[in-house]
């Protein structure tokens, strides 16, 4: 956003404006995760590798009074931080169920079914290498996608705006999909009483929306505390940020005419009290006024919104590559490279690079032939089956999910490591594929 002739910028603001760029630039994210990525495996393959392990051991204490937790780093992250993560993908999910892509059975029926493909045939392929034994319950690594990778990748071609718009509820689907996985299969023992608080706590979150609370601290205090009974209950902490999420008042105090009604009444009145020139402080009823103008902007947002907003660049540019730089860091020594013929590894990788992209073209193929679905304009499904093979980056959440599927160390840097492989083997095959299939898009389409 460039700054405007009227308004003066400061040094400290020039110096921020390089920043402001990259950061308002559709590649940023992907960027930034990529960039830790690479500096993850190339500190824990260098001489102080050590450092790197024993960073992520070190334990960080939090008490009040006699309560308390005692975690490493990579806990709080993994479980703490991307709760957060959750919960703002549990916003977005909900945007998009009341005013998006999935607002509508015939706009959300083809990435739904699409996205359902791309979920059962990886968990397929997997199970085909490795159906019984201590790798078994590696089968959901394979079926996430990372929403922030494929669409950083797919934002380089040439594509129909309608076909990025198909990963994008392609991928939120996906997200529900992996939450449940994690709900209901990543669960051990489960303590019924603290389950129980944390179910209180989300009723008293949802009483909170229906009188009328829209402060977020409300929110945040009460998200705490939903998050400590989940996570002391055995379920997995970050689905207490997706529950949370669904309680969070999606809509506006005002409408948009009231706020352009008012809006307008108060200009006059603020043109009215003799605007200074220069820039001295306010009088009184001015900085009432303007007070009010805030005010009603606020009352014409809803909470929703504002809370994805407001935490999207703290997810992007600090959680998602913090989880990197804490998850990515695999050896890639000869043994571990010779790990990758395993049948663990192939599941994963052969789950990402094929099963992935087969999953969604055969479902999305079903859907369209049985006219339960229909293809958005200017996709085909060769376009589709590009996209499918973008959605086999699963990063993030095939990480995530390796890091609960197994707990001895050498079996999640394994999966890590494959997860690593197919992810990067997707981009390629995807990006060669969107090459061959990508078309100029006419301004304004």
């Amino acid at each position: 956003m460039k700054p405007t002739r009227d308004i003066e910028e400061g040094l400290i603001d020039r110096l921020a404006r390089p920043f402001q760029i990259f950061a308002a630039h559709k590649l940023s994210g992907a960027v930034l995760l990529l960039a830790a990525t690479v500096v993850a495996v190339a500190w824990a393959n260098s001489p102080w590798a050590e450092f790197y392990h024993h960073w992520l051991h070190t334990k960080l204490a939090l008490s009040v009074g006699p309560f308390g937790l005692n975690k490493s780093i990579s806990h709080w992250i993994n479980d703490g931080l991307m709760g957060i993560f959750f919960f703002v993908v549990g916003l977005e999910i909900k945007r998009e169920l009341l005013a998006g892509e999935l607002a509508s059975p015939r706009k959300a029926a083809l990435p739904v079914i699409a996205a359902v493909g791309g979920m059962v045939v990886p968990a397929l392929v997997y199970v085909v290498f490795n159906g019984d034994g201590v790798f078994a319950r590696g089968w959901g690594i394979p079926m996430a996608t990372d929403i922030a990778f494929a669409l950083g990748i797919l934002a380089v071609f040439p594509v129909p705006l309608s076909l990025k718009i198909f990963l994008t509820a392609l991928a939120i689907v996906d997200d529900i999909g992996a939450i449940v996985v994690v709900a209901v299969f990543y669960t051990d023992a489960i303590a019924p009483w603290s389950l129980l608080i944390g179910g209180l706590l989300l009723c008293v979150s949802i009483g909170a929306n229906v009188i009328g609370v829209r402060n977020p601290i409300i929110y945040f205090l009460i998200g705490c505390a939903i998050w400590v009974a989940f996570y002391k209950s055995g379920v997995h902490a970050t689905l207490a940020g997706v529950l949370l999420a669904f309680t969070i008042p999606a809509r506006t105090v005002i409408n948009a005419r009231q706020l352009h009604d008012r809006t307008r009444t108060l200009l006059k009145q603020l043109q009215g009290t003799g605007l200074p020139s220069d820039k001295r402080l306010l009088t009184n009823q001015q900085h009432h006024i303007v007070h009010s103008m805030e005010q009603l902007t606020e009352y014409a947002t809803a909470p929703l919104q504002e809370l994805e907003h407001a935490l999207m660049p703290f997810v992007t540019f600090a959680i998602l590559p913090l989880f990197a730089l804490t998850n990515a860091g695999v050896s890639l020594e000869l043994e571990a490279l010779v790990r990758l013929t395993e049948p663990m590894s192939l599941g994963i990788i052969l789950g990402l690079v094929l099963g992935k992209p087969l999953g969604i073209w055969l479902f999305a193929w079903a859907g369209v032939k049985l006219c339960v679905a229909e293809l958005p304009k200017g996709v085909s499904l060769l376009h589709v089956a590009s996209v499918g093979c973008l959605a086999g980056v699963g990063f993030t959440m095939s990480l995530f999910i390796a890091t609960l599927a197994f707990e001895e160390v050498a079996l999640v840097d394994a999966a890590k490591t494959a997860v690593l492989a197919g992810s990067l083997l997707a981009t390629l095959i995807g990006s060669v594929l969107l090459l061959l299939t990508a078309r100029p898009v006419p301004e304004g389409a």
